[in-house]
């Protein structure tokens, strides 16, 4: 009875955070780092520590506004500031989902055709209807946070036996914590900020919060739960990107995807261990696949006016319609296209900031908050992650016109 108990306790105090860590780091964030971690071994790990600081305080303050409000951040958003403000964010994170779930369709289906063979097309098509299934199961969001967790499990145990296999230099490791720019890594050092501190998953952690059913009386434990499943992101990228410069530094392996990493560790360790990696490919693909779905379909018919109830059918279709649009493109093309690539880009440079804002409105405003405003102490670091988006902002803007 106790052990049962205590079961009831860790599954009431997870669930939120998780999946957020887990749609976060998706074959994005395994590119990213494995690209750094071969170009400049263990060198930019204190830019993991920085990007998770700043997607602490904002899922923290995203669960906050989520457990203390009845109504979700759109509604909230559309009553004070108008219907038209909640449909620019809600056209905006839909078509940033949807234009980078063609490289989750793509990053799951390579796994599985490294692994099994036949064609990547259709292990796209295959793990589509999976996601697609789970979506229509009766209660969702319990069998999200399931999912979600499996998914984690196997990323956690192929990244970590990969990393004891490959036998890091520890001393480089702690180095690595020291924060200094390499020549050359100025654009890779944005994309692994812009992969790790998601400001679009922060965004729907008071989405997941109220699906969670928590309320101001569990506040603490939502706090906690952020703290330590977005800890576990970081820990993720880190343990991608040491991998990485332990396998491919030395190696001037040029990486153009996470799967190099992969097939780079067979000739080294074995068959068995470049399978085990590709497992870790696959969770991290489908786990983003499936929580961008959910984000960009449910924010989006809120946005709309349809509510964001997990189990309705018109916000399922919304998901749906995410899904089959990133494997279409993923079937077509074979890759992100350049075109979609820049669209998502100059879409994210104008919503990832303007989320952010919000955010932080929303968290120091008394009838919202049910007087639990953020004191100036914790508004310092969602402000430093405000203007950090900005920078990042104006960076990318600078690049696309140029």
């Amino acid at each position: 009875m106790a052990n049962l108990r205590l079961n009831k306790s860790i599954l009431y105090k997870t669930g939120p955070g998780l999946i957020t860590a887990a749609l976060v780091f998706g074959p994005g964030s395994l590119t990213v780092n494995t690209k750094l971690g071969a170009s400049f071994g263990y060198m930019l790990l204190w830019v993991i520590v920085l990007s998770i600081i700043f997607m602490v305080s904002f899922t923290r303050m995203s669960s906050a506004i989520g457990c203390s409000s009845s109504d979700s951040l759109m509604q909230i958003i559309a009553r004070r500031y108008g219907r038209w403000v909640a449909f620019f964010l809600g056209i905006g994170i839909f078509l940033i989902s949807s234009s980078f779930q063609a490289g989750n369709s793509i990053g799951a289906g390579v796994a599985f055709y490294e692994m099994l063979g036949l064609s990547k097309a259709i292990w796209i098509i295959i793990i589509s209807i999976l996601a697609i299934v789970i979506i229509f199961a009766r209660s969702f969001y319990k069998v999200l946070e399931v999912t979600m967790g499996i998914l984690v499990l196997l990323m956690l145990a192929s990244f970590l036996i990969t990393l004891i296999l490959s036998k890091p230099d520890l001393g480089q490791m702690i180095s690595g914590l020291t924060p200094a720019i390499p020549g050359g890594s100025e654009l890779l050092m944005v994309a692994l900020v812009a992969s790790s501190f998601s400001i679009v998953g922060a965004f729907y952690q008071s989405y997941l919060v109220q699906a969670k059913g928590w309320s101001t009386d569990d506040l603490s434990v939502a706090n906690a739960e952020s703290i330590r499943s977005i800890g576990l992101l970081g820990f993720l990228s880190a343990l991608v990107m040491i991998c990485a410069a332990s396998v491919l530094h030395h190696q001037q392996v040029d990486v153009r995807s996470a799967a190099d990493l992969g097939l780079a560790l067979e000739p080294l360790f074995g068959g068995f261990t470049s399978s085990l990696f590709m497992i870790g490919l696959f969770a991290a693909s489908f786990s983003s696949l499936l929580g961008n779905a959910t984000i960009g379909g449910s924010i989006l018919a809120d946005a709309f006016g349809m509510g964001h109830d997990l189990q309705t059918t018109k916000v399922k279709m919304m998901m749906v319609a995410v899904i089959i649009f990133g494997s279409s493109i993923a079937i077509i093309f074979g890759a992100l296209p350049l075109q979609l690539i820049v669209f998502a880009q100059a879409i994210t440079i104008i919503i990832a900031p303007a989320a952010a804002f919000f955010l932080i409105l929303l968290a120091n405003q008394q009838d919202v908050m049910k007087e639990r405003v953020f004191t100036l102490k914790k508004n310092i670091l969602p402000i430093g992650g405000f203007l950090l988006l900005m920078v990042l902002a104006i960076f990318h803007l600078q690049r696309l016109v140029l």
